[in-house]
């Protein structure tokens, strides 16, 4: 899709949403920050009804700034609680906007989604109990620079429209004429507010967060909203969209559409439109093509007939009918973005697999260091840090009663220890890449040297992010430990020149000296990965008997265990050709599978690299 394209769609996506931004839920606009998202957005903030509030999120703002709570220095000052509104109740009949929206915490987003789906926000803190209305849309403003980075997929379930202005440049955007654009279909301007159909309802919620059913049912038992709703469920089939909330948010995108026109109920083309932006973005794959017979040629008339007279332009004009749905099918998939089969293979290839850590190590909570995420109630003790202001805040509303006491002061503010409050943080803490090794015999015949070389190369990377690395080598009758958890690249490289080859493969006792020296990587506090090179020939036991259906028994039992850790674990298939038992060892594992055939050491190197990123 050309960029002049996109930014046509994401002004007709505009114009919907603006028409009506509650009952579509919200947009999400995927752009990073700069001229384009900024003029898209003051189009949006131009189209807007006057008056309806609008509120800018930050993104480490907490429950006091979202939900609302205690007004502490009102509070100080007047001696009684004083109520302070969130930013969700503020912004009720308007909309949200959601700066990084793809970093957004998962607290945050859970209250978002409450607020989306009840219309109300519950403040149950600081001494208050209220039930605040709080109908809100959202603009969520997705910077993602990589595909895994993008905003909660359950806030994106409850907006209309995702837009992508990745593409989109200057030279694009028509400035003089931003509602002429080719394509485009008359916007909703400010002033004239959403459209009001006769099989419209209120933009209220419903139940599961989409849209009211109220505003499906005007005039859904007349034969014509029928079958576009029918039509709207089948395209949605057909396209792999699984949300329930689509084909809702299409129907009211569509009438919008309708009522901007005058009508009463959706055309077809009103129908594609609606389809296009809604269900483009979320298609997960290609519908079934049927190939069409060609039709019979017409026989030529006898010599002796007289040539039929020409048909007229009205004739000629008219295009024959076909289905709703094949009409609507049809807009659908040509707004379907070019790459997709692409992104569905590369989603196929990661479904049901462990997730790697990757760069970074998992989260886990402190109260000395990190990235502060809230308090809890505590003592300031052993390196923990007192929150002052949300101390005064447990102590606040007590106040009244504890000044009854007769040894209270009359002006005396008492905090007492259940009213501390202290600090607490979240890290990431470092990453340990432990490499199993296969030097057995058959490894050593095949590619043993190119995994030397891997290692090697995939130990300089992790010594860039500053990542520790241990080695273990299984070959003859058991496992040894070559390196333990370092961060020096020398010692590696030394440990990796001076690893031998030969032998049976004791397949199973590889994996459980990773699966210990893993766990124990764990127990210490940072993040295990554990990566196997081996052709997965397994043919000898824990007790140093040979057989091969015994070893690979064994193998598959401490594969099992592995997996129950829950260790994140990648299988690196060295065999000349891919090996079944290998494949089948890393699933009993819950790894990821990687067959490398034919591979130097770079590319092998590359695959792992970019399998554990």
């Amino acid at each position: 899709m050309s960029g002049a394209a996109a930014w046509a769609g994401a002004l007709q996506a505009l114009g919907l949403f603006a028409a009506d931004p509650l009952g579509l839920g919200g947009i999400a606009v995927r752009a990073g920050a700069g001229p384009v998202r900024d003029r898209w957005l003051k189009i949006l903030y131009d189209s807007l009804p006057p008056g309806m509030p609008v509120r800018r999120v930050p993104l480490n703002a907490g429950d006091d700034r979202l939900l609302g709570g205690l007004d502490l220095a009102a509070t100080l000052q007047a001696g009684h609680l004083v109520e302070q509104k969130g930013l969700l109740s503020e912004a009720d009949g308007g909309i949200i906007v959601l700066p990084m929206a793809e970093r957004i915490e998962p607290a945050a987003a859970a209250r978002l989604r409450a607020a989306s789906d009840e219309g109300m926000v519950t403040l149950q803190r600081d001494g208050l109990s209220r039930v605040l209305p709080a109908h809100i849309a959202m603009v969520a403003l997705d910077e993602g620079a990589d595909p895994d980075e993008h905003p909660p997929a359950s806030l994106l379930d409850r907006m209309a429209f995702l837009i992508d202005l990745t593409k989109v440049s200057l030279r694009d955007i028509e400035y003089d004429d931003w509602s002429g654009l080719p394509g485009s279909r008359p916007l909703v301007m400010a002033g004239e507010g959403p459209p009001s159909t006769p099989c419209d309802a209120a933009p209220d919620k419903g139940v599961d967060g989409g849209p009211s059913p109220a505003m499906t049912k005007g005039n859904a038992s007349t034969p014509e909203t029928a079958k576009v709703i029918e039509t709207l469920c089948n395209v949605a089939m057909s396209l792999g969209v699984a949300s329930i909330r689509a084909p809702l948010f299409a129907l009211r995108a569509a009438r919008i559409a309708a009522a901007r026109d005058g009508r009463t109920e959706p055309d077809p083309d009103d129908l594609s439109l609606a389809v296009a932006l809604v269900y483009g973005p979320r298609a997960t794959r290609l519908p079934p093509q049927e190939e069409a017979e060609a039709p019979p040629e017409p026989e030529p008339p006898p010599e002796d007939q007289p040539e039929p007279p020409p048909p007229d332009d009205q004739d000629q004009e008219q295009i024959p009918d076909l289905p709703l749905e094949d009409i609507v099918l049809e807009a659908a998939i040509a707004a379907l973005p070019p790459d997709l089969l692409a992104q569905l293979a590369s989603l196929s290839n990661t479904k049901g697999q462990v997730r790697m850590p990757g760069r970074v190590g998992q989260a886990k909570m402190s109260l000395k260091r990190g990235r502060p995420v809230g308090t809890r109630q505590g003592e300031p003790k052993g390196g923990a840090r007192l929150h002052l202001l949300e101390t005064l805040k447990a102590a606040a509303p007590w106040q009244t009663l504890r000044r009854r006491a007769p040894e209270h002061g009359p002006k005396r503010f008492e905090v007492r220890r259940d009213d501390f409050r202290i600090v607490r943080f979240r890290q990431r803490v470092g990453t340990t890449t432990v490499f199993a090794v296969d030097a057995s015999g058959s490894a050593a015949m095949n590619r043993l040297g190119e995994a030397k070389g891997a290692v090697e190369l995939l130990l300089a990377d992790c010594y860039v992010r500053r990542d520790q690395v241990a080695l273990i080598a299984f070959r003859g009758t058991g496992a040894q430990l070559l390196l333990s958890p370092t961060g020096s690249l020398l010692r590696a490289k030394r440990s990796l020149a001076g690893l031998p080859g030969g032998g049976p493969t004791p397949l199973a006792a590889g994996i459980d000296a990773a699966m210990a020296l893993a766990d124990g990587i764990r127990r210490s506090g940072r993040t295990p990965i554990i990566t196997f090179l081996t052709d997965a020939r397994a043919n000898m036991t824990r007790d140093g008997t040979g057989g091969r259906p015994k070893a690979e028994a064994e193998a598959m039992e401490s594969a099992r265990a592995l997996r129950a850790t829950g260790i994140a674990a990648l299988m690196v298939d060295t065999s000349p050709r891919p090996n079944p038992f290998a494949r089948t060892l890393a699933a009993e594992m819950g790894a990821r599978y990687v067959p490398l055939p034919y591979a130097n050491a770079a590319a092998l190197s590359h695959a792992v690299r970019a399998a554990a990123a």
